[in-house]
Protein backbone atom coordinates (compact mmCIF):
# COMPACT_ATOMS: atom_id res chain seq x y z
CA UNK A 1 0.00 0.00 0.00
CA UNK A 2 1.30 3.48 -0.85
CA UNK A 3 1.06 4.80 2.72
CA UNK A 4 2.99 1.99 4.39
CA UNK A 5 6.14 3.19 6.04
CA UNK A 6 5.11 6.82 5.76
CA UNK A 7 3.96 7.43 9.32
CA UNK A 8 3.99 11.09 10.22
CA UNK A 9 6.65 12.19 12.64
CA UNK A 10 6.24 15.53 14.36
CA UNK A 11 9.82 16.71 14.81
CA UNK A 12 8.87 19.71 16.87
CA UNK A 13 5.93 18.30 18.81
CA UNK A 14 5.97 19.29 22.41
CA UNK A 15 3.86 21.07 24.97
CA UNK A 16 3.72 24.83 24.57
CA UNK A 17 0.73 25.61 26.74
CA UNK A 18 -2.17 24.89 24.38
CA UNK A 19 -4.75 22.35 25.33
CA UNK A 20 -4.97 19.47 22.92
CA UNK A 21 -8.09 18.78 20.92
CA UNK A 22 -9.23 22.30 20.20
CA UNK A 23 -9.75 24.55 17.27
CA UNK A 24 -10.67 27.96 16.03
CA UNK A 25 -12.88 28.73 13.06
CA UNK A 26 -12.44 32.15 11.50
CA UNK A 27 -15.58 33.22 9.70
CA UNK A 28 -16.81 36.35 7.95
CA UNK A 29 -17.99 37.36 4.51
CA UNK A 30 -15.81 37.02 1.44
CA UNK A 31 -12.89 39.43 1.62
CA UNK A 32 -13.01 39.90 5.39
CA UNK A 33 -9.55 38.33 5.77
CA UNK A 34 -10.34 34.89 7.20
CA UNK A 35 -7.70 32.97 5.27
CA UNK A 36 -5.03 35.63 5.76
CA UNK A 37 -5.55 35.81 9.53
CA UNK A 38 -5.70 31.99 9.74
CA UNK A 39 -2.35 31.76 7.92
CA UNK A 40 -0.83 34.30 10.32
CA UNK A 41 -2.11 32.33 13.33
CA UNK A 42 -0.55 29.20 11.82
CA UNK A 43 2.73 31.08 11.44
CA UNK A 44 2.60 32.17 15.09
CA UNK A 45 1.91 28.59 16.21
CA UNK A 46 4.78 27.34 14.08
CA UNK A 47 7.13 29.88 15.67
CA UNK A 48 6.16 28.40 19.05
CA UNK A 49 6.75 24.88 17.72
CA UNK A 50 3.09 23.97 18.28
CA UNK A 51 1.81 21.26 15.92
CA UNK A 52 -1.35 22.43 14.15
CA UNK A 53 -3.42 21.93 11.04
CA UNK A 54 -4.41 24.90 8.87
CA UNK A 55 -7.53 24.26 6.82
CA UNK A 56 -9.30 26.62 4.44
CA UNK A 57 -12.57 24.73 4.22
CA UNK A 58 -13.49 26.22 0.83
CA UNK A 59 -10.78 24.09 -0.75
CA UNK A 60 -12.42 20.92 0.57
CA UNK A 61 -15.55 21.43 -1.51
CA UNK A 62 -14.30 22.98 -4.74
CA UNK A 63 -14.17 21.16 -8.03
CA UNK A 64 -17.64 19.67 -8.09
CA UNK A 65 -20.58 21.47 -9.67
CA UNK A 66 -23.50 20.36 -7.52
CA UNK A 67 -27.01 21.48 -8.42
CA UNK A 68 -27.51 22.90 -4.91
CA UNK A 69 -25.32 24.31 -2.16
CA UNK A 70 -26.38 21.68 0.40
CA UNK A 71 -24.80 18.87 -1.63
CA UNK A 72 -21.54 20.80 -1.98
CA UNK A 73 -21.54 21.57 1.73
CA UNK A 74 -22.07 17.86 2.45
CA UNK A 75 -19.05 16.98 0.32
CA UNK A 76 -16.97 19.57 2.17
CA UNK A 77 -18.02 18.07 5.52
CA UNK A 78 -17.10 14.54 4.42
CA UNK A 79 -13.73 15.74 3.19
CA UNK A 80 -13.20 17.72 6.39
CA UNK A 81 -13.90 14.69 8.56
CA UNK A 82 -11.42 12.60 6.55
CA UNK A 83 -8.69 15.25 6.61
CA UNK A 84 -9.12 15.87 10.35
CA UNK A 85 -8.96 12.12 10.97
CA UNK A 86 -5.67 11.94 9.08
CA UNK A 87 -4.22 14.86 11.04
CA UNK A 88 -5.35 13.36 14.35
CA UNK A 89 -3.73 10.02 13.47
CA UNK A 90 -0.52 11.97 12.88
CA UNK A 91 -0.75 13.50 16.36
CA UNK A 92 -2.20 16.89 15.42
CA UNK A 93 -4.92 18.08 17.76
CA UNK A 94 -5.00 21.87 17.24
CA UNK A 95 -6.95 23.13 14.23
CA UNK A 96 -7.04 26.58 12.63
CA UNK A 97 -9.80 26.88 10.05
CA UNK A 98 -11.28 29.54 7.75
CA UNK A 99 -14.77 29.39 6.25
CA UNK A 100 -17.85 31.59 5.90
CA UNK A 101 -20.49 30.00 8.11
CA UNK A 102 -23.93 31.36 7.36
CA UNK A 103 -26.06 29.44 9.86
CA UNK A 104 -26.11 27.52 13.12
CA UNK A 105 -26.85 24.33 11.13
CA UNK A 106 -23.67 24.78 9.10
CA UNK A 107 -21.69 25.41 12.27
CA UNK A 108 -23.13 22.27 13.85
CA UNK A 109 -22.08 20.21 10.81
CA UNK A 110 -18.54 21.60 10.94
CA UNK A 111 -18.26 20.95 14.67
CA UNK A 112 -19.37 17.35 14.18
CA UNK A 113 -16.93 16.82 11.30
CA UNK A 114 -13.99 18.24 13.25
CA UNK A 115 -14.85 16.52 16.52
CA UNK A 116 -12.93 18.88 18.80
CA UNK A 117 -14.13 21.87 20.81
CA UNK A 118 -14.30 24.72 18.35
CA UNK A 119 -14.43 28.44 19.07
CA UNK A 120 -15.69 30.79 16.40
CA UNK A 121 -14.29 34.23 15.60
CA UNK A 122 -16.19 36.35 13.09
CA UNK A 123 -14.01 38.91 11.36
CA UNK A 124 -15.86 42.06 10.39
CA UNK A 125 -14.89 44.66 7.86
CA UNK A 126 -17.05 47.32 6.18
CA UNK A 127 -17.89 46.64 2.54
CA UNK A 128 -15.94 49.69 1.23
CA UNK A 129 -12.81 48.30 2.93
CA UNK A 130 -13.42 44.89 1.35
CA UNK A 131 -13.84 46.57 -2.05
CA UNK A 132 -10.55 48.40 -1.55
CA UNK A 133 -8.73 45.19 -0.58
CA UNK A 134 -10.01 43.40 -3.66
CA UNK A 135 -9.50 46.29 -6.12
CA UNK A 136 -6.27 44.83 -7.46
CA UNK A 137 -7.92 41.51 -8.38
CA UNK A 138 -10.31 42.31 -11.21
CA UNK A 139 -11.40 38.81 -12.21
CA UNK A 140 -15.05 38.12 -12.95
CA UNK A 141 -15.14 35.74 -10.00
CA UNK A 142 -13.97 38.50 -7.63
CA UNK A 143 -16.77 40.79 -8.81
CA UNK A 144 -19.32 38.03 -8.22
CA UNK A 145 -17.91 37.28 -4.76
CA UNK A 146 -17.94 40.97 -3.87
CA UNK A 147 -21.63 41.17 -4.85
CA UNK A 148 -22.25 38.08 -2.72
CA UNK A 149 -20.42 39.66 0.23
CA UNK A 150 -22.58 42.79 -0.14
CA UNK A 151 -25.72 40.63 -0.16
CA UNK A 152 -24.56 38.66 2.89
CA UNK A 153 -23.77 41.83 4.83
CA UNK A 154 -27.15 43.37 3.92
CA UNK A 155 -28.99 40.17 4.93
CA UNK A 156 -27.01 39.76 8.16
CA UNK A 157 -25.90 36.25 7.15
CA UNK A 158 -23.39 34.64 9.46
CA UNK A 159 -24.16 37.05 12.28
CA UNK A 160 -24.82 35.48 15.67
CA UNK A 161 -23.03 32.16 15.18
CA UNK A 162 -19.74 33.47 16.55
CA UNK A 163 -18.31 33.48 20.04
CA UNK A 164 -16.62 36.82 19.44
CA UNK A 165 -16.51 39.47 16.69
CA UNK A 166 -13.23 41.19 15.87
CA UNK A 167 -12.72 44.09 13.49
CA UNK A 168 -10.19 43.18 10.84
CA UNK A 169 -9.21 46.75 10.06
CA UNK A 170 -5.69 46.57 11.48
CA UNK A 171 -2.48 44.87 10.37
CA UNK A 172 -2.91 41.11 10.01
CA UNK A 173 -0.33 40.37 12.70
CA UNK A 174 -2.21 42.52 15.20
CA UNK A 175 -5.53 40.80 14.47
CA UNK A 176 -3.96 37.32 14.59
CA UNK A 177 -2.35 38.12 17.93
CA UNK A 178 -5.69 39.39 19.26
CA UNK A 179 -7.34 36.10 18.21
CA UNK A 180 -4.52 34.12 19.85
CA UNK A 181 -4.88 36.12 23.07
CA UNK A 182 -8.67 35.65 23.12
CA UNK A 183 -8.19 31.90 22.61
CA UNK A 184 -5.64 31.73 25.42
CA UNK A 185 -3.01 30.60 22.92
CA UNK A 186 -0.72 33.62 23.37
Amino acid sequence: MWGEGYGAVLPYAGPVGLRSDEGVLLTGVYGSGKSTVAAEIAYLLEQRRQPYALLDLDFLGWGVDYPDEAAGFGLMLRNLAAVVSNYREAGISVFVMAYFVSSHDELHGIREAVGVPLRVVRLSLPLPDIEQRLATDVTTERHEELREAARQIAAGEGVGIEDVVLANDRPVGTVAQQVMTWLGWA
